[in-house]
């Protein structure tokens, strides 16, 4: 393969790409994590609140909800896939740009319980497509395939903050193997790194945060039996959870195809709801059940103890609602909120006796991650870059199997995959 001229080509074609398809990455995660501080802490700090009040998701996810139901039905590709099923780096159009952008930017910073990632894998595989065609490079099955999984690992490398995290999420999303998986992942690894590097030193040359994986946990003591013991009970439990919490998304999705707008704007309402009676019930910010759980994942490794029992219990039931309403009805990734569920999971069992904070997030979040993208191999090196150490590899990699096998072998609930026309 790498012996052919055209594919020599379409490498250094790919290397280019990741330059500006991260600089677009880059100012679009920027402007969502601006968006999402502007809502949630800077307008309810400037009315004299203290934190949002618990009413305030009401009005900015009934906006999304109607603006997501439009895009849905009336602009070319659908707003992006639908996140009940899973991730996929397949069907990305440069004529699906504008629904995706519009749904991700509107959505998730008023309150959607979903991640960046697929709209980011959407735009980095539509940007690539864009490309090609502006220079009039020629287009074949094979070319445009390579093509957008490389922009598509391009724009992920910048979520993600390293470009292998890009490279093997892609490989499995794709599904390719044998000898076209080299093919396939060497452009998707060479445009990571660029798009990583580009990335990074806008990140220091502006100054402007997109957010952190850097989620703060303290590096953690030897591990025991107790360890390896305790996740072999969280790594189901948790698997269990996210795994059902996916079937009743799938049944959204056949709720919302009837009528699309409507009831995209109810699920969107009903996530408002979850996100009120959690702050009733607690005290605490609304944010902490919307949003992705992305910031709120860090806070809760780096202060556990502020976080009593029965705020752990209601974040775990809440957000898993609202999750579950946001997978089936509305548009964005689903890493985020199955992390900060297998977080706080985790956080829940770290009592327990021979258990600790460490050890038991690092097997919630694998077994929360490999359970929801059925992605075991992206799900551990995603865990791994979080945890920032390699004393819990062992517990990371059993947690993921454990999850993978379990999740695999339970009913599946309906096909996630929405009705062609929908119904306004």
């Amino acid at each position: 393969m790498l012996r052919r001229p055209e594919y020599r080509k379409a490498l250094v074609f790919c290397g280019l790409i990741g330059i500006p398809v991260a600089l677009i990455a880059y100012w679009f995660l920027v402007a969502l994590h601006q968006l999402e501080q502007l809502m949630w802490t800077t307008w309810p700090e400037a009315l004299g609140w203290e934190r949002a009040p618990w009413w305030w998701g009401f009005p900015w996810l009934g906006v999304a909800g109607v603006v997501v139901g439009v895009v849905v039905v009336r602009l070319p590709g659908r707003g992006g896939h639908v996140p009940a099923d899973g991730l996929h780096s397949g069907g990305v159009t440069k004529e699906a740009l504008p629904g995706v952008v519009t749904a991700a930017l509107v959505g998730l910073p008023l309150g959607v319980v979903l991640g960046p990632e697929a709209p980011l894998i959407a735009l980095g595989g539509g940007l690539a497509l864009l490309s090609a065609s502006l220079v009039r490079a020629p287009q074949t099955e094979a070319s445009t395939a390579l093509l957008g999984a490389a922009g598509s690992a391009a724009a992920i490398s910048a979520l993600f903050g390293n470009p292998v995290v890009g490279a093997v999420l892609l490989m499995e999303v794709a599904g390719v193997g044998g000898p076209q998986l080299f093919a396939v992942m060497l452009p998707a690894l060479l445009a990571s790194g660029v798009g990583d590097l580009v990335f990074t030193g806008f990140g220091h040359w502006t100054g402007l945060e997109t957010g952190s994986l850097d989620i703060g946990l303290p590096k953690p003591p030897p591990l025991d039996v107790g360890d390896v013991l305790w996740v072999l009970v969280t790594a189901p439990l948790v698997a269990l959870l996210v795994h059902w919490i996916f079937v009743v998304g799938r049944y959204t999705v056949r709720f919302v195809a009837s009528r699309t707008v409507r009831n995209t704007t109810l699920c969107a309402l009903g996530v408002a709801v979850c996100v009120a009676l959690y702050s009733l019930t607690t005290g605490r910010s609304p944010a902490e059940v919307a949003l992705s759980g992305e910031s709120t994942l860090g806070e809760l490794a780096q202060d556990p103890h502020a976080w009593p029992i029965g705020a752990l219990v209601a974040v775990l039931v809440f957000k898993s609602l609202a999750y579950a309403l946001c997978l089936g009805g509305l548009r964005g990734g689903p890493v985020f909120p199955a992390l900060f569920l297998g977080g706080a999971a985790g956080v829940l069992l770290s009592p327990l006796p021979g258990f600790g904070l460490v050890p038991a997030m690092a097997a919630g979040m694998a077994a929360a991650v490999a359970a929801a993208l059925r992605l075991p191999v992206s799900g551990v090196v995603l865990v791994v870059l979080l945890l920032g150490n390699v004393e819990t590899v062992a517990l990371v990699v059993l947690a993921a199997v454990l999850s993978f096998t379990l999740t695999e072998l339970l009913p599946q609930g309906p096909k996630a995959a929405p009705t062609p026309t929908p119904t306004p």
